[in-house]
């Protein structure tokens, strides 16, 4: 239930044509086969191991937006002031200047 509210939620954000541009740009092919892989092996009763492909699939499709989740979280009220601390800056400082265009 929770992927096929994802999928209609990403597509219901940026459109039909663009969720399949993205999923089927040859860069993000890993990520989309092993999520689909991920999801078909939840169906057949090993969930498990399809909830790891499916999370290993996420992260390597969405590894391009992290610096900009990065950059809202920091002006976020009370986690942005946590964030700011120097520990946590400087994680987002390092990967801040690898954002990927969509």
């Amino acid at each position: 239930m929770g992927n096929i509210l994802f999928f209609s939620g990403v597509t219901l954000t940026i459109g039909l044509k663009s969720t399949m541009q993205f999923f089927m740009k040859r860069q993000n092919f890993k990520g989309t086969i092993s999520f689909g892989a991920g999801f078909f092996f939840v169906v057949i009763g090993w969930p498990i191991f399809g909830m790891i492909l499916e999370a290993y699939g996420f992260i390597v499709l969405f590894s391009g937006f992290w610096p900009t989740l990065a950059v809202f979280m920091q002006k976020i009220p009370i986690l942005g002031w946590i964030l700011q601390q120097p520990f946590f800056r400087s994680f987002f400082d390092r990967y801040r200047g690898k954002r990927v265009p969509v």
